[in-house]
């Protein structure tokens, strides 16, 4: 009865319409409430009329109706508010700031719930006018676009239908332009767009209109400078937008074998990695991802982690969660893979006692990773394993021969630990030269 009163109150043009509007918003952020008014004949049409008016005040009160509809998460009512997404999108380009946040946050609400909204918004064109919109100078309409892009590039038919249009765009170049000056431009927008950047990365095959602007180089520098702000107090906020940016390099690195090779960028990971461990541990995860991928195949980034003396600070992660500790192992795996002096580095930091524990985790796939260093150090350095049998390595072996992922490993580790030592192994000789 009182959703029908207001909406017969709103369309009889009566003095107090915007009252009727205002009490209307308000009863419309009950989830019930937006389902009965959708129902009602003549709803949607009504709303309409008032949000295309031509008085200022009316139009605004409709337009916050419609962002209260559109926070349902019936699909049912994103879609009976389809007759209204061309006048959002037109209002996009208007003069009221306020009414082109709302219109944004809207389209951007009725994207997440409706594929049938999102296929009518893209031959509309709401991809071009984001491109206009994403050069307003105000943060909060920037901020309302980050919005409805993340949005739409996370729908499951944005890989073969959105993301192609937007990288069409000057979209991809305004995106980077805006996260790189995050914390002078303003976070909210960057962090928003940063998202977009890490949904079309991971979601797109190709990424070679990112790698021709520069999103390799760009986002090593913003590292360096989030970094660089960690030692005078990080910035409120500042882990929501390394979160993205590390995803976003990550992912570049790894799908393009791009390769970037400045030792800072280490440092700028273990001081972020310092300053979020407590706080914000699910970044240690990301930072560590990265890290992987930097080393992998990389001589250079092997090379600057021993030489920068960065493997103490990386060895206080092993414990960190099971995450970090495969993740560190991982790591470890690219280094000693690159040989006997790398390997002797490792064993240098007394690596094998904090190992012996990592082999009695019921962790199946750290202790995989932990037999995989292991089996690289006693390859490269055959004195390892007289040493790890010293400290009671055999038994932590003995442990894993029948588990079924891990028995041949442990059986191949178990015959290298028992064999007798001979003569002078690699490792020795290598030393008497350094000596």
């Amino acid at each position: 009865g009182q959703v029908l009163e207001l909406l017969r109150g709103v369309q009889r043009g009566s003095e107090d319409r915007k009252r009727s509007l205002g009490r209307l918003r308000w009863v419309l952020q009950n989830e019930e409430t937006q389902q009965k008014f959708v129902r009602l004949d003549g709803s949607i049409r009504t709303l309409t009329g008032l949000f295309t008016s031509s008085l200022a005040d009316l139009q605004l009160e409709a337009a916050r109706c419609l962002h209260e509809l559109s926070h349902s998460s019936v699909p049912a009512v994103a879609e009976a508010c389809l007759p209204v997404t061309s006048y959002l999108l037109t209002y996009l380009s208007g003069h009221s700031l306020e009414l082109t946040e709302l219109c944004l946050y809207t389209l951007g609400n009725l994207v997440v719930e409706s594929e049938a909204v999102r296929k009518q918004l893209l031959p509309q064109g709401i991809i071009p006018v984001l491109a206009s919109c994403i050069q307003s100078p105000h943060e909060a309409v920037l901020e309302g676009v980050g919005y409805v892009l993340s949005q739409l590039l996370q729908a499951k038919e944005a890989p073969m239908e959105i993301i192609p249009l937007v990288l069409n765009t000057a979209l991809p170049q305004h995106m980077l332009r805006l996260v790189c000056s995050g914390l002078q431009a303003g976070m909210g927008a960057a962090v928003e767009f940063a998202w977009c950047l890490h949904y079309i990365i991971c979601r797109h095959e190709d990424n070679a209109a990112l790698l021709a602007l520069g999103a390799v180089p760009a986002l090593t520098s913003l590292l360096l400078d989030l970094a660089s702000q960690i030692p005078q107090g990080a910035p409120e906020g500042l882990e929501l937008l390394v979160c993205p940016v590390l995803r976003c390099l990550g992912n570049l690195l790894a799908q393009t074998g791009c390769q970037v090779q400045d030792g800072r960028l280490l440092i700028a990971l273990f001081l972020i990695l310092q300053c979020f461990l407590q706080q914000h541990p699910f970044l240690v995860q990301e930072c560590l991802w990265l890290l992987n991928n930097l080393t992998a195949d990389d001589p250079f980034f092997c090379s600057a982690l021993l030489s920068l003396d960065l493997l103490p600070a990386l060895l206080q992660l092993l414990t960190c969660s099971q995450m970090a500790t495969v993740l560190v192992l991982t790591v470890l795996c690219n280094v000693a893979e690159k040989g006997a002096l790398q390997c002797q580095r490792l064993l240098q930091q007394p690596l094998l006692p904090q190992l012996l524990p990592l082999l009695t985790q019921p962790h199946p796939e750290a202790v995989g990773q932990c037999l995989e260093l292991l089996h690289l150090l006693f390859l490269h350095c055959p004195k390892a394993a007289a040493d790890f049998t010293r400290q009671g390595g055999h038994q932590a072996l003995e442990q894993h021969q029948s588990t079924p992922k891990l028995q041949e490993r442990a059986q191949a580790l178990l015959a290298t630990v028992r064999q007798p030592p001979g003569a002078p192994s690699a490792c020795q000789a290598t030393l008497a030269v350094f000596s």
